[in-house]
């Protein structure tokens, strides 16, 4: 019998999750909404999430780049969904790229998962898809298609992915 695979997701922060706060008319990274993503869709693999950010892509730095490398070449997984903001995206996708034996797939959403209107769970949906069946790389799933990281941008004017 074969294992079921796992898979750890890890959040960053980015619109994905992003909550309106009335009383000050603006958005904030809230909680993680993966958990709430995953258990609606009834999934039947066994996965770990980790909230290691809770950042606007945008307020990224170095460091932070650089601490959640760390933490995917020192984790047990070869398996990683990570959301992120889709504003710098790209960058981080970049800055994962050389890790030997790991899958990574970076996916976000262009509107809050709590929105009745939102491309969150489909993007999520097709990242763990393909965490499951690409080899070892960094990869990005974004506006239904997977890009090879460094081989992708995000058009701004048109609001969507798409290969460069």
């Amino acid at each position: 019998m074969l294992r079921a695979m796992f898979i750890r997701f890890i959040s960053t922060g980015g619109t994905i999750d992003k909550i309106y706060f009335d009383a000050l008319s603006q958005f904030e990274v809230g909680e993680s909404q993966v958990e709430h993503i995953l258990s609606e869709a009834l999934v039947d693999f066994d996965y770990a999430i980790e909230p290691l950010l809770q950042k606007d892509s945008l307020e990224l730095t170095a460091e932070d780049r650089s601490a959640l490398r760390s933490y995917v070449e020192n984790d047990a997984a070869t398996h990683f969904v990570i959301t992120h903001g889709t504003d710098t995206m790209v960058e981080t996708a970049d800055s994962l790229s050389g890790i030997d034996g790991k899958t990574i797939v970076l996916t976000g959403a262009l509107a809050p998962a709590r929105f009745r209107t939102t491309d969150a769970v489909f993007n999520v949906g097709m990242a763990v898809a393909a965490v499951q069946v690409a080899k070892p790389g960094v990869y990005i799933a974004m506006s239904g298609q997977v890009f090879d990281a460094g081989a992708v941008r995000k058009n701004r004017a048109e609001n969507r992915f798409e290969r460069v």
